[in-house]
């Protein structure tokens, strides 16, 4: 059953056109993987879906809700966010306090800070719960993200190169994260520049270049 649906998806940046009748669907409980070089369109298309950027022309659609016009936080009220490439935590507060502010989209602080914890634990943070996030490292601070978009309870997340800086040992780490989330009822897009990760996990590959869908691959490894 379809979960998540594009339908010509443009958007232009002054003379650049960053997507172009982008459409495709999404089903519900399949890791779909998102590749293309730089520029391809990757991250212009997931601000897209989550409603930090405006598309030109065309619509998303969500559980058969249209998300035309509303605001990131309503699409995560709805069950869709994505994680950042480029991660902004609260440098000076706690591990645990960055990912209960996710929380609070849903609960009370109370339950928001057990959901959080849970979630830290879901990554492998908890030991570094309390710990100021200005003091992780780069690995660690991608896995707060993590857990922060984790902390909105989403049906459809999207994971912008989780797994830039990795080594490989946490790379497979991320990987089995990646299918117990599926297999726990969330639906997954991944952007992703390490096509072992993408081979490993995902049941179906887009590729984007130059803002166009140039293809739709059935991932035979999986």
């Amino acid at each position: 059953m379809t979960i998540l649906e594009v339908s010509k998806v443009s958007r232009r940046f002054g003379g650049l056109q960053a997507l172009s009748d982008v459409t495709f669907s999404v089903n519900r409980g399949e890791i779909v993987g998102v590749i293309g070089p730089n520029g391809a369109g990757k991250t212009t298309l997931f601000s897209t879906l989550v409603g930090l950027i405006r598309p030109d022309a065309g619509t998303v659609t969500l559980d058969s809700k249209d998300l035309a016009g509303l605001k990131p936080h309503t699409v995560a009220s709805l069950g869709m966010t994505k994680t950042f490439q480029n991660v902004a935590l609260f440098a000076e507060s706690s591990v645990l306090d960055n990912v209960l502010t996710a929380g609070l989209l849903r609960h009370g602080v109370d339950a928001a800070r057990r959901e959080a914890l849970n979630c830290l634990d879901r990554v492998g943070l908890r030991a570094v719960a309390h710990k100021e996030a200005g003091n992780l490292s780069f690995p660690e601070r991608a896995r707060v993200e993590l857990a922060r978009a984790l902390c909105t309870a989403p049906k459809v997340l999207l994971l912008d190169e989780v797994m830039a800086a990795l080594n490989p040992a946490e790379m497979r780490e991320i990987m089995q994260l990646i299918r117990s989330l599926r297999d726990d009822g969330v639906t997954l897009l991944v952007v992703e520049h390490h096509m072992r990760a993408i081979m490993n996990v995902c049941d179906r590959i887009l590729v984007l270049n130059f803002g166009r869908l140039l293809a739709e691959v059935e991932n035979q490894n999986t």
